[in-house]
């Protein structure tokens, strides 16, 4: 194994040691009514395909270019622990990614596509995790260098140089995506799976961990709103 990796190795556990210091709640607040956050989101394909590893039964299958995904939302009233942090009563899936050996996960009710990332680009007076904008058809996807926006404070030359996006995770339809360099699988999480965090204004993009794959779950909307407003994952 290389040097370059080792270092790579350790920048995450730094980073994901960092994240599990931070305050969670490992139940829930008792809610009244049942909902359902999330459903399968279905990704269809027009070029060629390959599947992600199977966890979890009727996975989507994820494929070389990708449309938005067209989603089912429960329309049951929910119950929140606030209106930021919105915990699930009932199981969801979620997709797993990498980026620079960290592996994030998120709802796939809020997934808005994948595609494999081609021509990117760049744009001036733009923040430095902004890389810049990839065609798709009629549309201008807005791409979010990953490993720089979640942990600035562990990005080094060696690790951009190291690093080799391959997809774009979309999030939801606000036209933001996550560069990331390989897709790992689907699964279906109970809310017990996940140490939630509470309310509070550190790193607001971050619902919680999920406990047996020691990853970091999104909030996909705090997400978009700092990406809005050109804020990086350390900012309140």
């Amino acid at each position: 194994m290389s040097k370059g990796t080792f270092a790579k190795e350790d920048i995450v556990e730094d980073y994901l040691t960092s994240l599990l210091t931070d305050e969670v709640v490992e139940d829930a607040v008792q809610l009244d009514s049942v909902a359902k956050l999330l459903a399968t989101a279905d990704i269809v394909s027009e070029q060629e395909e390959f599947s992600i590893p199977v966890v979890a039964p009727q996975v989507p299958e994820v494929k070389e270019t990708y449309d938005a995904v067209e989603t089912t939302k429960d329309t049951t009233e929910s119950v929140f622990v606030d209106e930021e942090l919105p915990v699930p009563t009932s199981d969801f899936q979620a997709l797993f990614f990498e980026v620079a050996g960290l592996t994030l996960a998120l709802p796939l009710t809020e997934l808005g596509g994948i595609h494999k990332i081609k021509k990117v680009g760049p744009l001036f007076a733009k923040p430095k995790w902004f890389k810049g904008v990839m065609l798709h058809r009629d549309e201008k996807l807005k791409v979010v260098d990953t490993a720089l926006w979640v942990m600035p404070e562990k990005y080094t030359d060696e690790l951009a140089e190291s690093l080799n996006y391959q997809y774009l995770i979309m999030l939801d339809s606000s036209g933001w995506g996550l560069a990331c360099e390989s897709l790992i699988t689907t699964s279906t999480l109970a809310p017990s799976d996940v140490k939630w965090r509470k309310a509070n204004n550190k790193r607001p993009w971050l619902a919680g961990m999920v406990k047996d794959k020691m990853c970091a779950l999104v909030n996909v909307k705090q997400l978009i709103k700092l990406l809005d407003k050109g804020q990086n994952s350390n900012d309140n």
